[in-house]
């Protein structure tokens, strides 16, 4: 029986610099929105215009939350969320690498259309 454990020590650590580069990262999504103030007689909510936010949507435990960022780490939580979808990216990739690494491991020394890889 081939383990995971025994398919490529080198893809392994590569993987672990890979993620190392991407760090931070976060699953979810930043979204600018525009809404109006509490202050009465407020020139940009009177104009329509309204004042800008930002909003982190995320799930957890099965249940969509989302919190108010102040506008200062707006960039770095943008570079996070990328990253984080640069991560799953990579994670979709490395499962069918995965997948071939197994069969290579497993079809050596076999004879016949397996080890032909068809």
């Amino acid at each position: 029986m081939v383990r995971l454990k025994d398919i490529s020590n080198e893809r392994v650590r590569a993987y672990l610099d890979e993620l190392g580069r991407l760090w931070p990262a976060v699953k979810g999504s930043l979204t600018e929105v525009h809404k109006p103030c509490v202050r009465p007689n407020c020139r940009a909510c009177a104009s329509g215009e309204k004042h800008r936010a930002f909003i982190f949507s995320f799930m957890e435990n099965g249940r969509q939350r989302c919190r108010y960022v102040a506008r200062e780490f707006v960039p770095a939580l943008r570079k996070a969320v990328e990253n984080g979808r640069r991560i799953e990216e990579l994670m979709g990739r490395l499962g069918d690498e995965l997948i071939q690494d197994y069969r290579r491991h497993r079809d050596k020394g076999k004879t016949g259309w397996r080890a032909r890889g068809k």
